[in-house]
């Protein structure tokens, strides 16, 4: 346990040090537990998800960095490799395809590039696969952007 700490300090200095350099990205640690922490991602250009702010919570194990985060959306968001209710995201890195070099920064990162490169072929969401799978880019892009909008659009006023 005392090396996942160590390390998940690591992360957390670099973190602060890159706040300016990807501004898609901000990862804050909780306040007290070094095991809990959250994540606000833009919402990738050229895509429905375009303009959106999409919330992301983390829980590290103990065993960090040997076995991966979990990882769910907290904001709601209409995307074949994401249960809608549960916010789970299905994502190799994640999973079978985890190694020890990957951060939470580049988890975030991978989410985003899921986001933009969706894969129908192994829905979390069986409506958006199927929209997918079937050829209906357009419908799917359109309930994309409905949620994005109702669910991940900052407020305004």
């Amino acid at each position: 346990m005392q090396a996942s700490r160590a390390r998940l300090f690591k992360e957390y200095k670099e973190v602060q040090r890159e706040k300016v350099a990807d501004p898609d990205i901000q990862l804050a640690c909780d306040d007290t537990n070094i095991f809990k922490w959250t994540a606000l991602i833009k919402g990738p250009s050229e895509t429905p998800f375009e303009g959106g702010v999409f919330q992301l919570v983390f829980s590290v194990p103990e065993q960090y960095p040997l076995q991966p985060p979990q990882v769910r959306f907290l904001t709601k968001i209409f995307h074949p490799n994401v249960h809608f209710k549960t916010g789970e995201i299905c994502l190799d890195i994640l999973k079978n395809a985890w190694s020890p070099a990957w951060t939470l920064q580049s988890v975030c990162r991978a989410i985003i590039a899921l986001m933009a490169h969706p894969e129908p072929d192994s829905p979390l969401n069986c409506d958006s696969g199927n929209l997918l799978r079937s050829g209906d880019v357009r419908g799917y892009q359109s309930m994309a952007k409905m949620y994005t909008r109702l669910a991940a659009s900052p407020k305004k006023g």
